[in-house]
C-alpha cells in the first residue's frame, strides 16, 4: 500500500473514495494517498499488488477450497482472483461501506452476484461470529482510510475466525498485517492463541506488509518434495509465485528437515 500520488490529495475531514490512474493501472483511495486496491485496466483480473498475491500463498496447504471468505473488498481484486482460479469454491465477500461494493463493482469489474460469487454490505466482525457463518479459506484484509493497521484485531475477532473454519477438514485464514504498524506484534499474539499456536508468516515485502496464517482441522504433515510438486501445479493453474513461496515458508518459520507439520 503505496503511496505515489501524494500531491494529488489534501487532507479530509470525512474521508470518501478517490480514484487514480497511472501508467494503465486504476487505484482505490479512501480520502487519502494510500492504495486500497488496484487493477491493471488491459487485464483486470491480475492481482497487481504483491501483497494480494501472497493472499493466497496458503494454497499450498490448502490447493483446492471450496468455501472462500473474504473480510474486507478494496477494490476486490482478491474476490476477482478467487472466482477466476478457483472455479469450484463458492466465493464470498464482506464490505462494510455500500460505496465500495459500488464502486469496485462499476470501476473494477468485481462480477455481479451469482451462484458462485456473493458480495455481502455488512460488519465483517458480525458476519464471522454468524454461527452459521463456514469457510475453509478465509482472508482477512480490513484497514480504514489511514491504512497502518487492522481494524479487526481483537482476540474475540480471530476465535470467531478460528471457529468459522472446520473442525474436521484443514481450514487456512489468511491475514494481511504492516509490520511497521504498533499492532503487528498484537495481531501475532493474538492469531496465534486463537489458532493454538499453529500460525505461519512470509517475510515481509518492500512495503512492509507481512502475511500471517492461522490454520485450523486435523495436523497436516506433508513431505518437502510434494510441496515442491503442488507449488510447480499451482503456479501453472494460477500464474503466482508458489515455488517461491516454498523457500519463504521454510525461511520464516524455520522448517527444517524433508517433512513439514503445519
Amino acid at each position: 500500500m503505496a503511496k505515489p500520488f501524494e500531491k494529488f490529495f489534501k487532507p479530509r475531514s470525512h474521508p470518501e473514495i478517490s480514484i487514480s490512474e497511472e501508467d494503465g493501472i486504476r487505484y482505490l483511495h479512501f480520502g487519502s494517498v494510500w492504495i486500497q486496491g488496484a487493477m491493471r485496466i488491459r487485464d483486470p483480473f491480475h492481482l497487481e499488488l504483491d501483497y494480494t498475491r501472497e493472499l493466497f500463498a496458503g494454497m499450498l496447504f490448502h490447493p483446492e477450497p471450496r468455501n472462500i471468505v473474504l473480510l474486507g473488498l478494496g477494490a476486490g481484486s482478491a474476490s476477482k482472483f478467487a472466482w477466476k482460479a478457483c472455479p469450484k469454491a463458492k466465493i464470498t465477500s464482506v464490505e462494510l461501506n455500500p460505496a465500495v461494493i459500488g464502486v469496485a463493482r462499476s470501476q473494477f469489474e468485481l462480477p455481479a452476484d451469482s451462484k458462485r460469487m456473493r458480495t455481502v454490505c455488512g460488519d465483517a466482525q458480525e458476519f464471522i461470529a454468524e454461527p452459521s457463518t463456514r469457510a475453509d479459506y478465509l482472508i482477512v484484509d480490513v484497514y480504514d482510510a489511514a491504512a497502518k493497521g487492522p481494524v479487526l484485531s481483537s482476540p474475540e475477532f480471530y476465535a470467531g475466525c478460528r471457529a468459522a473454519l472446520s473442525e474436521n477438514e484443514l481450514g487456512v485464514m489468511v491475514v494481511n498485517l504492516f509490520g511497521r504498524h504498533k499492532s503487528y506484534e498484537v495481531n501475532l499474539r493474538n492469531i496465534e492463541k486463537a489458532f493454538d499456536g499453529r500460525m505461519l508468516v512470509l517475510p515481509a515485502s518492500e512495503r512492509g506488509n507481512v502475511i500471517a496464517f492461522g490454520l485450523a482441522g486435523a495436523p497436516l504433515q506433508i513431505k518437502l518434495a510434494e510441496l515442491r510438486a503442488r507449488a510447480s501445479h499451482l503456479k501453472e493453474s494460477t500464474g503466482l509465485e508458489f515455488n517461491r513461496w516454498v523457500g519463504a515458508f521454510r525461511s520464516a518459520n524455520q522448517f527444517e528437515g524433508t517433512t513439514w507439520t503445519v
